[in-house]
């Protein structure tokens, strides 16, 4: 049995790598991190262009119809690069319309979603580090929402914002309703800015499979933060192993001394692997339904735990100068720390793969 990416999924990563590197060179990363608003439109319009704002959305709505594993490899491709902006929360809401959405609701945003014309997002998290459906309490009565959601990935650039509500249900509500008020949460990662979403009796349209759709979504976002966090690792690595090929000490380059090489294949051994584990829970969740699930969990704990492990020790090795804005390492280490924690920090990962596997 050959297990490889094809070549059109090597040309894929690769046609994302051309674009992030036209399109957002250092300078350029640094100053929309830094800025107010983590986001440049003329990116987004770029990853509309080629197709992956609606990678999974079906073609009748004028999507790709490719599956998570492709949607994957995007991901991994946007962490290796940084690339700031919306693409998280969009692909997962759009995700949540095709799952779950009824024919009329597909018709109405699947289109403009899948070009980039619309943008969406998901609002899950709750208070007391809340994530998963099964735990939802935001109310949803008579056609209306009250209630808090936290950490809502760009909520102040959405459209469309798919709710998570009481019960495991998907609640879509238009960013421009009554009743919405939005405040900017003070994260770590300037890549992808995170909002609090307070609603007060806002108008709100239930997605008619929303439980089942509410529980695949989740599923979904934890092999694309492991995705994320994979490729913005083995960027560190790659960035760490050039800085220290030109830094002398002693006379002699940093990377000649035995205890670096030592350090950097252990990390280099440490995360390779993970490489198989990411790509067989993308492909259990578009192919082998039953144990996808526990699969995903897997995967975001302990990828997300190893990119967290070399961001720090890239930090280290750079002689702690990825603090001080010298380079870019400090964009990747918060990323690693924003893929660790979204949809749930790796602990809560490994107790629910444990309950799913009847442990």
């Amino acid at each position: 049995m050959k297990f490889a990416l094809s070549q059109e999924h090597d040309l894929l990563q690769e046609m994302v790598r051309s674009l992030i590197e036209k399109e957002c060179p250092a300078a350029r990363r640094h100053a929309i991190a830094d800025g107010d608003a983590g986001f440049d439109p003329a990116h987004w319009r770029a990853l509309g262009e080629l197709g992956l704002a609606g990678l999974m959305t079906p073609a009748e709505f004028g999507g790709t119809g490719l599956g998570l594993l492709e949607l994957a490899l995007v991901a991994e491709s946007l962490g290796e690069g940084a690339l700031p902006g919306p693409f998280l929360g969009h692909a997962l809401a759009s995700l949540a319309l095709t799952l779950g959405g009824s024919p009329s609701q597909k018709k109405a945003w699947l289109p403009r979603l899948a070009t980039g014309e619309a943008l969406a997002t998901i609002a899950f998290a709750e208070a007391d580090d809340i994530w998963q459906p099964e735990e939802w309490r935001l109310a949803f009565a008579s056609g209306r929402l009250s209630g808090t959601k936290r950490l809502v990935p760009q909520a102040q650039l959405a459209d469309l914002i798919v709710v998570g509500v009481a019960g495991g249900g998907l609640v879509l509500i238009e960013r421009s309703a009554a009743g919405i008020s939005l405040a900017p949460f003070d994260g770590v990662d300037g890549t992808r800015r995170l909002d609090t979403l307070t609603l007060d009796g806002v108008c709100g349209e239930a997605l008619p499979d929303g439980a089942e759709a509410a529980r695949r979504v989740r599923d979904a976002g934890l092999v694309l933060l492991a995705a994320d966090a994979f490729g913005g690792a083995w960027r560190l690595l790659r960035d760490t192993i050039a800085y220290l090929d030109t830094r002398v000490q002693f006379g002699r380059r940093l990377s000649e001394f035995q205890g670096i090489k030592h350090q950097l294949a252990n990390l280099a051994t440490g995360l390779e692997p993970s490489r198989a584990l990411l790509w067989y829970a993308a492909h259990a969740f578009d192919q082998e339904e039953a144990d996808a699930p526990r699969l995903a969990a897997i995967a975001k704990a302990h990828i997300t735990d190893r990119a967290m492990e070399i961001a720090r020790e890239a930090v280290e090795l750079h002689g702690g100068i990825g603090f001080t804005w010298e380079c870019g390492v400090h964009l990747w280490y918060k990323r690693a720390m924003f893929d660790r924690a979204f949809l749930g920090l790796p602990g809560a990962q490994r107790e629910r793969s444990a309950d799913l596997a009847g442990w």
